[in-house]
């Protein structure tokens, strides 16, 4: 039975957005019990919102759709970046000054989120464009990285039984695709290249 893309999606918000909706949630309870007044409860809100926020934003630009005329500024990546990056183990970094393709910008942040899989305390991520290459490095720590899913990335013909949180691993084959753009993969021990 094919993979219900669809529902993998809609899983894989909900999950990455269950958190931070919980946290306003204790965050009200809590606001209950006192006076109401600015406080610890209040910040606690405030970052709950500004992190779903911001899981919002990354989410419409990785898994929304991308017409072949639409471009994206470099402001508005990093703003969406630096706004997951907050108190998080990632850091984001990006290179690229110009206006891009937003197909290619989805490409983009579809492998960030298969490199975060494989980076569970974190790390460092890259993305540069030379010429028409586009090049994303990650480097962190005890990466974890499991070959079938990566192998799945290059070899079409390698099917794999995705989970909701890896459901970028089977969407970024087709999205590529899309794109025009052909994946080449490094992986080593602590680190991963990824170019397309």
């Amino acid at each position: 039975m094919p993979t219900d893309l669809a529902a993998l999606v809609g899983s894989r918000i909900c999950h990455d957005l269950i958190s931070p909706i919980g946290a306003i949630g204790n965050g009200v309870e809590l606001l209950a019990l006192t006076d109401g007044g600015a406080g610890a409860e209040m910040d606690l809100i405030s970052e709950s919102v500004q992190n779903a926020n911001a899981r919002i934003r990354f989410f419409r630009m990785a898994f929304g759709a991308a017409g072949a005329d639409q471009v994206v500024g470099p402001s508005e990546v990093q703003s969406i970046l630096a706004a997951v990056a907050q108190g998080g183990r990632f850091i984001y970094d990006w290179q690229i000054a110009d206006d891009q393709p937003r197909r290619d910008v989805r490409c983009a942040f579809l492998m960030l989120q298969c490199f975060e899989t494989a980076m569970p305390m974190g790390g460092d991520i890259h993305i540069d464009l030379s010429g028409a290459t586009w090049t994303l490095r990650a480097q962190g720590q005890r990466m974890k990285v499991d070959a079938a899913l990566w192998d799945s990335l290059t070899n079409r013909h390698h099917q794999v039984d995705h989970k909701a949180a890896q459901v970028q691993f089977a969407l970024l084959p087709d999205v590529l695709a899309e794109a025009g753009r052909a994946l080449r993969l490094d992986l080593h021990e602590e680190r991963i290249v990824a170019r397309f």
